[in-house]
């Protein structure tokens, strides 16, 4: 298993406001062992900050794809980040 970390912003477009998708992704997150944020933004698409082991960081990408019951997710753009300063568990936020 790979334990190189890495960190990684994604943004998830769709219908992903008003489906539970924050508290779907805190729990994603968690099972995974992933630290971070997620929070909803103005334009009705979902920003994460994600870090933890890339292979984790790798089967959320792919979770978020899904999302949970009633998300319909159109697009993820994910970029690399160079920090990692992130909170100590992974939360909603704003």
């Amino acid at each position: 298993m790979n334990d190189r970390k890495r960190a990684v912003q994604a943004h998830i477009y769709g219908t992903v406001q008003g489906v539970g998708y924050r508290a779907w992704m805190r729990d994603e997150a968690t099972r995974l062992g992933l630290l971070g944020w997620v929070r909803n933004e103005r334009d009705r698409s979902v920003t994460a900050w994600l870090t933890g082991a890339d292979a984790a960081i790798a089967a959320m990408i792919e979770r978020l794809r899904q999302g949970p019951p009633g998300a319909a997710v159109s697009r993820i753009d994910v970029e690399e980040l160079e920090t990692w300063a992130t909170p100590g568990d992974f939360r909603i936020i704003g």
